[in-house]
C-alpha cells in the first residue's frame, strides 16, 4: 500500500471515530446533555421556589389583608398593644375606669362625638366605639396626613393643656383624639380614627380584619 493511501485511510479513521454510532458528534452530545441537565436544574429550582412560596407563612396574605389574631390576656389596664394588619398599626388599649369616664366629659370638645362619619363598623358606633367598653381597637394612623399619633394617657399634660384627659396626640400637626379615637374640634384631622372590623374569639383573643366569620 502506498504511503499516500495509508495517510488517507488514517485520516478517514480519525474522522469516523469522531462520530458516534447514532451519528451525533460526541462533543455536541456533551453540550446537549449539559444543556438538558442545566435546564432540568433550573426547572427543579423554579418548582422549588414555587412550592416554597406556596407553603411559606402568609406574610403576603397579611399584607393583602388576611385577619390577624391578638392575645390580650396580659394587657394591663392603661396599657396599649400594637399589632399589624394590612401594613398598618392597630392599637388595642385596655381602658381604665378614668379613661372610660372621660368619654362623656370631653364630648362637647369633639368634632364628631356620636361617630356619625363612617369610620367604624356599625357595632362600634357608640360612645366607647367598641364591642366591649374596656377595650378600644383602632387603627393608629392620623386621619389628617397619615402620621402616627402617640398614646398620651398623662392627664393635664403641660403641652396639651389643663383640660387634657388622656388619649392620642399627633405631634406632626397637633391633632388630638380622645380615648375612643374621636377627633377634637379645631384640629387638622377631619375625622375620628378608624375602627377596623374585629371580633372576639374568646375573652383573651381578638381577631382583626374579620367579624361574624367574614373577612373584611
Amino acid at each position: 500500500m502506498s504511503a499516500n493511501k495509508k495517510a488517507a485511510d488514517t485520516r478517514r479513521v480519525a474522522v469516523d471515530s469522531s462520530i458516534s454510532d447514532d451519528g451525533i458528534d460526541p462533543k455536541r452530545r456533551r453540550l446537549l446533555v449539559g444543556g438538558m441537565a442545566t435546564t432540568a436544574g433550573l426547572g427543579a429550582g423554579a418548582l422549588g421556589v414555587s412550592m416554597l412560596a406556596s407553603m411559606s407563612p402568609s406574610a403576603r396574605a397579611k399584607a393583602a389583608g388576611a385577619p390577624v389574631e391578638a392575645d390580650i390576656s396580659k394587657l394591663a389596664p392603661g396599657q396599649l398593644l400594637t399589632v399589624e394588619w394590612r401594613g398598618k398599626p392597630v392599637w388595642i388599649v385596655r381602658r381604665t375606669e378614668q379613661a372610660l369616664g372621660s368619654l362623656s366629659s370631653v364630648a362637647s370638645q369633639l368634632a364628631d362625638p356620636d361617630s356619625i362619619e363612617e369610620q367604624q363598623p356599625e357595632y362600634a358606633q357608640n360612645e366607647s366605639r367598641a364591642i366591649k367598653d374596656e377595650y378600644l381597637v383602632v387603627i393608629g394612623i392620623c386621619t389628617h396626613l397619615g402620621c402616627s399619633p402617640t398614646y398620651r394617657p398623662d392627664i393635664a399634660a403641660s403641652d396639651l393643656g389643663s383640660d387634657w384627659e388622656g388619649g392620642f396626640f399627633c405631634p406632626c400637626h397637633g391633632s388630638k383624639f380622645d380615648y375612643a379615637g374621636r377627633v377634637y374640634s379645631g384640629v387638622p384631622a377631619p375625622t375620628n380614627l378608624e375602627v377596623p372590623p374585629y371580633m372576639y374569639l374568646d375573652d383573651n383573643r381578638i381577631i382583626i380584619g374579620e367579624d361574624d366569620g367574614v373577612a373584611a
